[in-house]
């Protein structure tokens, strides 16, 4: 069973708790009917994610097989035959498909919202696909493909609740998803994994901190901007949301002390070897909390 939960990348479902941001954002994550279909949403798209990862695994198996840690994948390690794998992933992208519609005929979805849903999911699907095969060997675009999949989550979760999303809060999440790329690479390069990635033969340390600096200026501008426009009234709320880019201020201060560190710079790795990150997260979202419910 273990091999199996690797090969799905359990671990790497908490990207996609990105779903319920439009929810918990637009004041809306006591609707149950919102939250049923937030839930069943975040639930496709961890299958979907995990035929991604099985795709991907099956791709980069030579390179993988080179990598000091990725070479113990059950795919690179031989712990699952290519046959298995090909195999599981086909299930779990038939296994999408009729979840999306079951959806539909049961009305859980309404039609608009199956229909951008399943858009969404297919354009994720291709372009990780595009990712694995081409794209991530290209300069710049394998660094905007990577934050466009964060985008792409927040996108999908806002879609299926059909949920409008402030365009601050898309550029904030932009912004953070870019310096977080950008940080992955920057974790790859201190390792040296040019062997493994053939991208890094373009970037410098140099060019990856500029541009680190870059979004991690914006993203706390953007996400101030949010705090000012999305509450037009003038009350003690606003002034509370304000409070809040001090939150986010350190958060992201806590990342990048984390990526400095000896580390891949992958962002999961990060959040789950860094107890105080993950508790500064969880007060941020129950002070947020507080503010949009209470």
């Amino acid at each position: 069973m273990k091999k199996y939960l690797k090969l799905f990348r359990i671990k790497h479902y908490l990207k996609n708790a990105l779903i319920f941001l439009p929810l918990f954002f637009s004041g809306n994550l006591l609707n149950l009917e919102m939250n049923i279909k937030s839930v069943i949403g975040f639930i496709t798209f961890c299958i979907l994610a995990s035929s991604i990862y099985i795709l991907n695994d099956l791709i980069d198996i030579d390179y993988d097989r080179k990598h000091p840690t990725k070479r113990n994948r059950p795919i690179a390690s031989t712990e699952i035959s290519k046959f298995k794998a090909i195999t599981i992933m086909i299930f779990l992208c038939f296994l999408v498909i009729g979840i999306q519609i079951l959806l539909l005929k049961f009305k859980i979805y309404k039609f608009n919202e199956f229909l951008y849903s399943s858009i969404v999911i297919s354009a994720y699907f291709i372009l990780n696909i595009l990712y694995s095969k081409y794209l991530k060997n290209v300069a710049i675009i394998d660094i905007i493909l990577l934050a466009m999949f964060y985008v792409i989550r927040v996108f999908y979760g806002g879609v299926i609740t059909s949920v409008n999303i402030s365009g601050w809060l898309y550029l904030t999440v932009l912004s953070i998803s870019l310096y977080m790329a950008l940080g992955k690479r920057h974790g790859e390069l201190k390792q040296n994994n040019k062997s493994t990635r053939k991208v890094l033969k373009y970037y410098s340390e140099k060019f990856i901190d500029k541009y680190m600096f870059v979004f991690l200026t914006s993203s706390i501008i953007f996400y101030s901007l949010w705090c000012i426009m999305s509450l037009t009234n003038v009350n003690k709320s606003i002034y509370l949301l304000m409070f809040s880019i001090i939150f986010v201020i350190f958060i992201i201060m806590r990342y990048s002390l984390d990526i400095e560190k000896e580390n891949s710079g992958d962002p999961i790795e990060i959040i789950y070897s860094d107890k105080i990150l993950v508790i500064s997260t969880m007060l941020y979202v129950t002070y947020m909390g507080g503010i949009i419910y209470a």
